[in-house]
């Protein structure tokens, strides 16, 4: 008996009572024709779904079917930032695409991309989510995802994504070149910072786009790169009229002739900063002929300039608006050259001479004479320097000078000098003077009397002075000692710090006594005693212990917020009470290596006083 199929069973439907002498053609949707004899089992041809749905799956969106430029036309007419992010998540094409639509915006918003996350889709996804808030201002990518980074592909969307940006820095993205820095300049006109750093597919093309494209650029940093030179820095010497602010260091092919141009057509320059170049006695010529506008000068490493371009720096006369000079490990600067800028820079306020080992107190002298409107000068590794020319300097300075800092100055050394009649320096309010091993109390004490409206002391390190050398510039300080720092200077004793708060007591806001061993308890008496305005204080590696601690939260007219007790093996849990007083006015403590004192009171602490930073 022939059987048919009804829908009943699946594999076996069930069997017709009537014959049918007819052959049946049964169709199936539109794709399966079913022949059928009478009174037999149908035999059906089943389609292949798994292809078939495979085949569905393998055939793309139609939208994804049209072109770039058709889906350009879609995207650029959302007006909403939802949409347009939305968009934008479909996929990395998409993401493209939208990237490259520019909005116009104000361009406020600030981006920094650094290591794993310096990608060109990160890069398209910040151009299309600025441009619907604020549009993109400020970018900066540091160091590059080593496996996908940042390549031309993700500075051209930010190109046409972002055409407000007004700053851009670049370090350490060797896959970035010419081309990418080109679309920037094509895109961004509003460019006004460019730092570029260890950019090493970078060269004097970019440079080229960039002054043609961005004449707003006011602010130039490139640091270590091998293929920028002269050329590229004439170009935006001749193009960018408003750039005031320039930074070279490190840049084997730069040399005179690009320095020289920057100086001759870029006549707003007012801030300039040359380190670790090939340029010599040439170029700082026409910088002090022709540096009319710069205020600030700073020439780090220049080995191949010498005296002679020093010399030629001051005598020029060009640098009349000087306001701050920096030299740095540059062996041109002699006791000549400084002379020699001392009596052409008539504007100079601020001096820093950092390893500039020809410098002798015989140059110091003669430029303090000089200078007659320096408040600032710091000196740093300039060995040559001794007692004489310090002191001297100081009675020349006399009405003028603010500051003085003396850093790793190993040529000076006490010595008993014989200076009658020098002149006290009435202007000085702030001296530092660290790890000068060889500066001890006799030097401190002629220091001390020509310098008696001091304000701020700084003689960290100084291991070689005591009480002895100490008191006489306490005495004489006639203004009231505001901020002292006597951090390693460990032979000093609780005598110098009590006289300290007696005398200053009225007027100290900071005092540090980190390492000072031979200071105990007895200071932090006088201290609380006499220290009305006192807000810092440091008695790390000192021999401080729980009385001393039990005194300072008695005292009623203290009012610390920062206390550093690192460090001191003397205190332990008995102090918790009293740290506990003191910490409702405290916003900072430092608790650790306070072995004495138990993790449990240490998380007790923390607990109760939880408006104050505890470092345990």
């Amino acid at each position: 008996m022939g059987c048919e199929m009804d829908g009943d069973d699946e594999h076996c439907p069930r069997r017709s009572l009537r014959p049918n002498p007819l052959r049946r053609m049964y169709t199936i949707g539109s794709n399966v024709n079913l022949y059928c004899t009478p009174n037999k089992r149908a035999c059906i041809s089943t389609p292949d779904i798994f292809g078939i749905l495979k085949h569905k799956q393998d055939q793309k969106p139609s939208i994804e079917i049209l072109p770039d430029e058709c889906l350009y036309e879609i995207f650029r007419r959302f007006s909403s930032g939802k949409e347009r992010s939305m968009c934008a998540c479909v996929s990395k094409r998409w993401l493209v695409l939208m990237a490259s639509i520019c909005k116009a915006e104000d361009g406020y918003l600030t981006r920094c991309l650094e290591g794993k996350k310096a990608t060109d889709v990160r890069l398209a996804a910040i151009a299309v989510g600025t441009s619907t808030r604020g549009g993109l201002g400020k970018l900066s990518v540091r160091g590059s995802n080593s496996v996908c980074g940042v390549t031309n592909l993700g500075l051209s969307a930010v190109a046409h994504g972002c055409p407000f940006l007004r700053s851009l820095s670049l370090w350490n993205v060797s896959s970035v070149g010419n081309k990418g820095l080109s679309e920037i300049a094509k895109g961004c006109h509003m460019l006004e910072k460019l730092d570029l750093c260890k950019a090493s597919s970078i060269s004097n093309k970019s440079l080229i786009a960039i002054a043609k494209g961005c004449p707003n650029l006011t602010t130039l940093n490139i640091e270590s790169c091998p293929k920028i030179g002269n050329d590229g820095l004439q170009a935006i010497a001749r193009c960018c009229p408003k750039l005031h602010c320039i930074s070279i260091k490190d840049c084997p092919l730069v040399g005179d002739h690009g320095v020289s141009s920057l100086l001759l057509s870029a006549s707003n320059l007012s801030s300039v900063k040359l380190q670790d170049l090939n340029i010599t006695d040439s170029s700082l010529a026409v910088i002090g002929h022709y540096g009319k506008a710069i205020i600030n000068l700073v020439l780090c490493g220049l080995q191949n300039v010498n005296e002679r371009g020093f010399w030629f720096l001051g005598a020029a006369q060009g640098l009349q608006n000087l306001k701050s000079l920096t030299v740095n490990s540059c062996r041109g600067v002699t006791d000549a050259s400084i002379e020699a800028i001392g009596k052409g820079c008539t504007d100079l306020k601020q001096m820093f001479l950092y390893k500039c080992c020809f410098v002798s107190d015989n140059g110091l002298v003669a430029f303090s004479k000089a200078a007659g409107s320096i408040d600032n000068l710091r000196l740093e590794e300039c060995n040559s320097v001794t007692q004489f020319g310090i002191v001297a300097s100081l009675s020349n300075f006399k009405t003028t000078l603010k500051s003085l800092t003396l850093v790793k100055c190993m040529g000076v050394k006490d010595i008993d000098l014989e200076v009658p009649m020098l002149s006290p320096c009435k202007s000085l309010r702030y001296l530092s003077i660290q790890n000068c091993p060889g500066f001890g109390d006799v030097s401190l004490a002629m220091v001390g009397k020509l310098c008696p409206q001091l304000q701020n002391v700084d003689l960290t390190g100084l291991y070689g002075i005591t009480d002895t050398g100490l008191l006489p510039l306490l005495e004489n300080c006639v203004a009231g000692l505001v901020k002292v720092n006597l951090a390693g200077c460990w032979n000093l004793t609780d005598k110098v710090v009590s006289e300290l708060a007696r005398l200053h007591g009225g007027t100290l806001k900071l005092l540090n006594l980190d390492g000072c061993r031979k200071i105990t308890d007895a200071s932090l008496v006088s201290i609380a005693d006499n220290c009305l305005l006192l807000n810092d204080l440091d008695v790390s590696k000192c021999a401080i212990t729980d009385t001393g601690i039990a005194v300072l939260s008695s005292a009623r007219q203290l009012s610390l917020q920062v206390l550093s007790l690192s460090n001191c093996s003397g205190i332990t849990n008995k102090s918790v009470p009293f740290l506990t007083k003191l910490g409702q006015n405290l916003v900072g403590l430092n608790l650790q290596n306070c072995n004495s004192i138990g993790s449990n009171t240490v998380s007790l602490l923390v607990e109760n006083l939880w408006r104050c930073d505890i470092l345990p």
